[in-house]
């Protein structure tokens, strides 16, 4: 594999063998050569999901057609998987379409199809796999994720958050736990205190894809969570609201502890330079002052508006500091921000804006020109 892979070259011809070696082991009677002509037929011209969806098609030509007899060999196939190398991450998505296959070939066999998930899911992971189910016999995945709630497995425990997330970045959305998350957060309260980062990590992501829609049912959630809340669910907390703090939501400040409506003043942000060619970092200085006899809990952020195509400007929001202010006492802020060429914004002349934001609310700002080539 090359020095710098690309995530599409985890399915090339490794996985692909890896694939006849775990499904010949398992008991499966197909030509190898023949599902090796096949599988590189076109693998090469695919992009990561096509290839996914391609090997997931080969393997429907040279496995049993009944589906039960095909789950037989795959119920079988951990065990000859074999050892992988955890530094190289792509290794692991040779099961991808071992995994997906079960969701292809098996939605109308919703009992073998979702113990078989539970024993895949290890090798990769059944986020992707168990969401058809999850609409097509919802009543049934659910109750089988609650129990997977408490398996003695890490890795299943992670599948029933994960699975559900209605969100799921690459996966299909989940339009009825987008409109009603009753159900997920149901689930997720098993899990709020799971011994594996892995899992609280799922967790708290589910709940950030929850906040998008329904920021005030997140709110309560994480509200209720704090009672009596050890460390790592009070890391959950943090990490479920970023949307929101991004956002500038009022009362997820005050939820993470955070002053609300903090007695500050923000003198306007210094840009040098101000007028700035493109690939040149921009320097952002500002001053925050306490007015307030208190010690004050602040979250500073900064917002550029960015000139749009159309002559009109979005803001992109940055991270930029968390301070703990005395009485009285002044901090000065400087950050160097890049602006260069990057694949996912195309810069555009012209004025530029940039905002301080403290705890979600906008303080003050401060315009730069921007030239480009």
């Amino acid at each position: 594999m090359a020095d710098n892979p690309l995530m599409k070259d985890g399915l090339g011809e490794v996985a692909v063998e890896r694939i006849i070696n775990g499904l010949l082991s398992a008991g499966a009677s197909f030509s190898p050569a023949s599902f090796r002509k096949d599988a590189h037929s076109s693998l090469h011209q695919l992009e990561l999901k096509d290839r996914v969806r391609h090997l997931i098609l080969v393997m429907a030509r040279h496995l049993p057609e009944s589906f039960p007899e095909t789950a037989q060999i795959l119920g079988r196939i951990r065990d000859h998987w074999g050892e992988t190398d955890p530094s190289d991450k792509l290794c692991y998505f040779a099961a991808w379409p071992i995994i997906n296959y079960v969701a292809e070939y098996g939605l109308n066999h919703p009992e073998i199809s979702l113990d078989l998930l539970r024993y895949l899911t290890p090798l990769y992971t059944g986020e992707f796999a168990i969401r058809p189910f999850i609409e097509t016999h919802r009543e049934q995945t659910y109750q089988q994720l609650l129990v997977w709630c408490m398996d003695s497995n890490e890795h299943v425990r992670r599948l029933a958050s994960e699975g559900c997330r209605p969100r799921l970045p690459w996966g299909k959305r989940l339009p009825s736990y987008i409109t009603d998350p009753t159900e997920v957060i149901t689930l997720l309260e098993n899990l709020r205190d799971d011994p594996s980062d892995y899992v609280r990590r799922s967790v708290a992501n589910n709940l950030n894809d929850i906040s998008k829609d329904h920021p005030e049912v997140i709110i309560e959630t994480c509200r209720s969570w704090l009672a009596d809340a050890v460390p790592e669910r009070k890391w959950i907390i943090k990490h479920a609201t970023r949307t929101l703090v991004k956002a500038g939501h009022p009362e997820v400040f005050p939820l993470l502890g955070y002053t609300q409506d903090p007695k500050l003043k923000v003198t306007p942000p210094t840009l040098h330079p101000t007028t700035i060619h493109l690939g040149t970092p921009l320097q952002i200085s500002t001053q925050i002052t306490s007015t307030s006899k208190k010690t004050q809990h602040i979250v500073i952020d900064y917002a550029i508006h960015f000139m749009k195509a159309n002559g009109r400007t979005t803001p992109k929001v940055f991270k930029w500091k968390n301070l703990t202010l005395k009485p009285q006492q002044t901090f000065i802020l400087t950050k160097k921000h890049p602006l260069k060429a990057i694949n996912t914004r195309r810069y555009y002349p012209g004025n530029q804006q940039v905002e301080i934001i403290v705890n979600g609310k906008t303080t003050t700002s401060a315009e730069f020109q921007l030239i480009t080539p």
